[in-house]
């Protein structure tokens, strides 16, 4: 698993402070997701959940740009 360093952060726009806000923002929607594919699974057996870190693949997305962000005006 690859890791990730300031500068993949820095090509955002983004200090690391932020890039931490966004990710973890978007581990719990991730998070969210999971839980209710695991509530399905008790009535399907066949719902596949993915097995890989939550924090590893919100960090991953939002260093990719497949999470959008915008910052607030009073920054």
């Amino acid at each position: 698993m690859p890791l990730f360093s300031i500068e993949d952060i820095s090509k955002l726009d983004l200090n690391s402070y932020e890039a931490v806000i966004v990710a973890s923002q978007h581990a719990r929607r991730l998070n969210a997701v999971r839980l209710a594919a695991l509530e399905r699974m008790e009535e399907d057996p066949e719902v596949q959940i993915d097995a890989r870190k939550i924090t590893m693949v919100a960090l991953r997305e939002v260093l990719e740009g497949k999470v959008k962000f915008e910052r607030p005006d009073s920054m």
